[in-house]
């Protein structure tokens, strides 16, 4: 069954189902929505089994999962990758804005092409923990035949040159297995290489007396105290460190990640805790959401991340799933775990002083 055929069935049905969200998992079509007009399941049921398709339908708290099965051309061969152009084009706009900005931080002109160079250890670096991160999500996702895109790249025009890098997951995730692992897959390649390079990065940065003029205070976080004492054991209080490049890439990867793993809504944080405590999300999603609040009097950062989360996700809350009955794995359990240690290490309270 091709999209378009799906597309015409799902019309056919219009009258009994308001679809919310489709997409493909492996060889099986999937809508969710909710039951309109006063239908019933067995009503959907009833016409889909005179249509010349193998169809299941399930309830799932008020929302409707329709699966349909999908019929493969015998010997057709799985349509290669393709690269859209915008994604390329999102890079490439993304990979200049990061050169200009890595510039500017190294004292180069970033409007003089021959100083781009000066800004390249800050912006390769800083794109591959944000790459690492996203095909951590695209690669997960594909495993359990959820359809995903590749990541999109977000130039702009801030000291750091990007707003990060995002997947759409254009079909709905079936079972908490998969939520897990796509929402923590991210998290956890994004730390794992950013903590090396964060360590390189401080083998590169100077020690100074006091705090240059001009300088951006940046907090500090468990891990970041721990790394900071390892490199430069028996720093004097009077003492402060001059970040390489390299390392601010490193210190913007792991906050990243930690933003990420807020339990809030869509974010990686909110796929993790869906699947592991199901809808007691929603109960902690709300409370993670109010302690912003408290959080901006340390810094006013907080107030524009809450208000970001709203203006995208316009939900604290997490969509539910089909299969929250099967029971994670203690290896399933370990990962969310692993998730809360590495936010717990990565937390900043006063990010920017």
């Amino acid at each position: 069954m091709t999209e378009r055929q799906f597309r015409e069935l799902l019309l056919s049905i219009d009258d009994k189902v308001r679809v919310r969200k489709m997409g493909s998992s492996g060889d099986v079509w999937v809508a969710m929505g909710q039951l309109v007009n006063g239908a019933t399941e067995r009503d959907l049921s009833l016409q889909l089994d005179a249509l010349p398709v193998t169809a299941t339908v399930s309830n799932e708290n008020g929302t409707v999962w329709l699966k349909v099965s999908a019929e493969e051309e015998a010997g057709k061969e799985k349509p290669p990758i393709v690269i859209p152009p915008l994604n390329i084009g999102l890079f490439f706009a993304t990979l200049l804005t990061t050169l200009m900005a890595g510039t500017l931080m190294e004292g180069g002109n970033p409007l003089a092409i021959s100083n781009l160079a000066m800004g390249f250890p800050f912006s390769a670096t800083l794109l591959l923990i944000l790459g690492c991160h996203e095909f951590g999500h695209y690669f997960y996702g594909k495993r359990h035949n959820v359809d995903v895109t590749l990541p999109y790249f977000i130039p702009a025009p801030t000291f750091i040159g990007t707003l990060g890098a995002v997947i759409r997951i254009k079909s709905p995730i079936q079972h908490r297995k998969a939520l897990l692992d796509i929402g923590a897959a991210g998290p956890i390649a994004g730390f794992v290489v950013a903590v090396p390079l964060l360590f390189y990065g401080l083998s590169r940065s100077t020690v100074v007396e006091g705090i240059p003029g001009g300088s951006v205070i940046l907090g500090e976080s468990l891990l970041m105290k721990l790394a900071t004492a390892i490199v430069f054991p028996g720093l004097a209080e009077t003492q402060d460190i001059l970040l390489h490049s390299v390392a601010f890439a490193g210190w913007i990867g792991l906050l990243v990640t930690m933003l990420n793993l807020l339990p809030i809504g869509q974010l990686d944080g909110g796929h993790i805790t869906y699947a592991l405590l199901g809808r007691r999300h929603d109960k902690i999603a709300k409370w993670a959401f109010l302690m912003l609040i408290p959080l901006s009097f340390f810094s006013l950062n907080w107030l524009l991340w809450g208000g970001l989360i709203l203006l995208l996700m316009r939900t604290v809350k997490h969509p539910p799933i089909l299969d929250m009955e099967t029971p994670l794995t203690q290896r399933e359990q370990a990962i969310g775990a692993a998730c809360l240690v590495i936010f717990i290490l990565c937390f900043v309270p006063v990010p920017f002083g």
